[in-house]
């Protein structure tokens, strides 16, 4: 992809993310909502304007996040694969078909930002490591997730993906595996719920723990439909 054709999709989609939620409510505008949108258009404005890692970034900034301030659930992942930096569409990509079939909704309510919020660990793709993805850029979440999460009055369920956002958000609360830490459900529920990435390349693990599909699934579409109630 020339550096000319990057830029263009980037403008682009930064546009279009603004216009999106400029105009996410359903309900009639008050001043209270639009004075509220409008902070959020405005954070991201900066964050996709943020060149903080670029020096770090193989293919240059590009973040992936979608926030309204009427979100009922926020979903905090890693960060965007190539296929997602691609297209500037998160979670579209294999690991996404998985967490929807686990989250038991339909696209159109997984992208529906008046729904979920999705705010990955770093906002744009690392770059390829020797075996996957390099980690997220340590400076990202510092920056920007406490300014994210002021945005979002609403949200009644935290949905942490993968080691980095378990990490962040649990911090000491954390078991000393994933695997324990998702076991250990309950010790979060309901204001988080912990989640085993759904990359292809955990399909091992997911074989080792049948008790994920079998426990784990049903009581996360369970609180999944009661926070979007």
């Amino acid at each position: 992809m020339t550096g000319r054709r990057q830029g263009a999709i980037h403008n682009q989609t930064a546009m279009s993310t603004q216009r999106l939620f400029a105009n996410d409510s359903p309900l009639p505008t008050t001043p209270l909502r639009r004075s509220s949108a409008s902070r959020v258009d405005a954070l991201l404005s900066e964050i996709q304007a943020c060149r903080v890692c670029e020096a770090h970034l193989p293919l240059g900034p590009r973040p992936i996040v979608r926030i309204s301030p009427s979100a009922r659930i926020l979903m905090v992942g890693q960060a965007p694969g190539l296929k997602v930096h691609e297209s500037g569409i998160p979670w579209n990509d294999a690991s996404g078909k998985r967490l929807r079939e686990w989250l038991g909704v339909e696209e159109s309510v997984f992208y529906d930002p008046r729904r979920f919020a999705i705010v990955p660990m770093s906002l744009c793709y690392p770059g390829r490591g020797h075996s996957g993805d390099l980690p997220p850029r340590p400076e990202c979440a510092p920056l920007w997730h406490e300014r994210i999460l002021s945005s979002l009055p609403h949200i009644r369920l935290t949905i942490l993906i993968g080691q980095y956002a378990l990490a962040k958000y649990l911090g000491e609360r954390r078991q000393t595996t994933l695997t324990e830490t998702v076991a250990a459900w309950k010790s979060y529920a309901p204001q988080f719920i912990t989640l085993p990435h759904p990359s292809p390349r955990n399909q091992n693990w997911l074989k080792q723990n049948p008790w994920f599909d079998r426990e784990i699934v049903p009581m996360l579409r369970k609180h999944v439909a009661d926070a979007l109630a």
